[in-house]
């Protein structure tokens, strides 16, 4: 009985041991960094606080809370394996843009500015200078419009929109899962602000019918007879006029005779 006891009280304290032990070590995995963020010695980024230490990126930060790109783009920084890409205007950038610019977009047109401004994927400077070929944007969607033409320059980068162009002055943050560069010019997309197609002339008006159509004859007040074929009409009046000839001969003829004999009665 003693022996078996002894075995009991060495299991329990066994296990009680191995609880302390998992305990341990669940705490230290929960209060150790990632891989990913011990590498890069950050957490899942917030767009607006990267945006604002600079104090250069006003406007650009106020179209992003307008439009709400920034809340997009912040739960995307969360969630997404991918990471982002912005090239973010200055204030200066903006300033120099032609007075109505932005007031002439609506607020559709205001996000997918917003959006032309980001790329669905993180990309370092140097990964930048190999691309080649147009470059989706968050405005793209899937495959849509709204792209990039990036080109190496020197040791930079330059991106063209189809209606001006700008090159990356200034790495604002470079840890992934966000890169963010500075551009001296307002990206304008030429969905946007290119060339409108022109007007289609309106179509030609049908060309009025060449048939004359008959003026009615002006009423003189006096009630005209029906017409009538003309050959009846001519065939009817040639033998009334001939029958009424005949009476009248046939008439004058008895008031000849008449006379003849009135006349020799007298003498």
């Amino acid at each position: 009985m003693a022996s078996l006891a002894s075995r009991l009280l060495l299991l329990a304290a066994l296990l009680a041991s191995a609880a302390v032990l998992a305990t341990a070590q669940k705490a230290k995995a929960k209060a150790a960094p990632s891989p990913a963020a011990a590498a890069d010695g950050a957490v899942p980024t917030n767009v607006t606080a990267v945006l604002e230490k600079s104090g250069k990126y006003t406007t650009f930060l106020r179209l992003l809370h307008e439009s709400r790109v920034d809340t997009q783009i912040n739960s995307q920084l969360m969630d997404s394996y991918n990471g982002l890409t912005m090239f973010a205007p200055t204030d200066a950038a903006f300033a120099d843009l032609k007075a109505g610019t932005l007031n002439s977009l609506s607020s559709q047109d205001q996000i997918q500015l917003m959006l032309y401004c980001v790329l669905p994927r993180f990309y370092s400077l140097s990964m930048l200078t190999k691309l080649g070929g147009p470059v989706n944007t968050q405005a793209s969607g899937a495959d849509g419009p709204y792209k990039y033409k990036i080109k190496p320059s020197n040791n930079n980068v330059n991106i063209s929109t189809g209606v001006n162009w700008a090159l990356l002055s200034t790495v604002v943050s470079k840890d992934f899962p966000l890169a963010v560069y500075s551009v001296d010019k307002v990206p304008l997309p030429y969905e946007l602000f290119g060339p409108k197609p022109p007007t289609p002339a309106p179509a030609p008006a049908p060309a009025p019918s060449r048939s004359k159509t008959k003026k009615p004859k002006k009423s003189t007040g006096i009630a005209e007879p029906p017409a009538a074929d003309d050959s009846t009409a001519d065939d009817t009046t040639t033998k009334s006029a001939a029958a009424d000839g005949a009476g009248v001969a046939r008439w004058l003829a008895a008031a000849g005779v008449l006379s003849s004999v009135i006349l020799s009665g007298l003498f």
